[in-house]
């Protein structure tokens, strides 16, 4: 079996460290038990291709990413990806939905098994004041629509990594409180790897939960805030935060006039363009 990664940071492994500059991430876990099936032969490259690169939106993944993997023909292949685009000034969920759309059907056409999952939102995980919150979370609930109608439309391996449980668990996450620790990428490799196993596939043994590392200490999670999460700010903050300060002045400006349903309807009608893309016959 061919497994390949296509994605973002989450998937590239961002938050779980390995010796060096690299990161491992929950792909190549699962990509590790794939290899350890019996009978598999050949050196992991053979077997094993993560495309995914952090910062990747939807238009990456189906213009540079999905090429690559067809021509590596994978058995399984893994599509995580959007929480980005939630982050830009130009997200749009009626380009985003037939984008995802094409990169699901270009893979399936040749008989590849997709995982998908939708995620928490951002502003979930960051703690953001409602009147920033709020906008970032109706994204993540279209992108979260949009995922689940493809999961069912392509009878995808699906993980639902937005509920509670999986947001509240601290344990689970790194010190930028967006991508998972190495635990989570454990979890979330070995609940792909049971879901796998439940349908029929192969495998070998499933990704151990318990962490090769302890957790950040609260003092590692500032340096990270202080260096490197200071960075990452910095690059969101040029794109997404002239957007965010007019969607929290909308928010808040509907709130004092008590119209804040109106905000709600408007992303219930864009979700719902995006979903009729979605049901319409595609051109053959």
């Amino acid at each position: 079996m061919r497994f390949a990664a296509l994605g973002d940071s989450l998937t590239a492994g961002i938050g779980d460290p390995v010796d060096g500059d690299g990161w491992r991430g929950w792909a190549a876990l699962l990509g590790g038990a794939l290899g350890a099936a019996e009978g598999a032969e050949g050196a992991e490259e053979e077997w094993f291709r993560n495309f995914a690169v952090s910062g990747a939106l939807t238009r990456d993944v189906e213009e540079r990413q999905t090429p690559e993997a067809l021509e590596f023909a994978p058995d399984i292949a893994s599509v995580v990806v959007g929480v980005n685009d939630t982050l830009r000034c130009a997200f749009d969920i009626q380009d985003l939905a037939p984008r995802l759309d094409r990169v699901c059907a270009a893979l399936a056409a040749r008989g590849t098994v997709l995982l998908t999952a939708c995620l928490p939102d951002p502003g979930t995980m960051l703690g953001l004041p409602a009147p920033l919150a709020r906008p970032l979370a109706r994204r993540q609930r279209a992108l979260n629509t949009v995922v689940h109608a493809l999961a069912a439309r392509y009878d995808t391996v699906h993980l639902h990594m937005a509920d509670t449980a999986w947001v509240a668990d601290r344990a689970l996450w790194s010190a930028d409180r967006l991508h998972p620790g190495e635990r989570g990428h454990r979890m979330i490799a070995a609940r792909f790897h049971a879901s796998l196993a439940g349908h029929g596939f192969a495998l070998g043994a499933p990704p151990a939960l318990d962490p090769d590392r302890p957790p950040p200490t609260r003092g590692e999670s500032l340096r990270w805030l202080a260096t490197s999460g200071t960075g990452w700010v910095a690059r969101r903050c040029r794109d997404l935060l002239p957007e965010l300060l007019r969607l929290a002045g909308d928010e808040v400006v509907h709130w004092a006039r008590g119209t804040s349903a109106r905000l709600d309807l408007r992303a219930d009608h864009a979700l719902s363009g995006a979903l009729a893309q979605l049901a319409a016959p595609r051109e053959q």
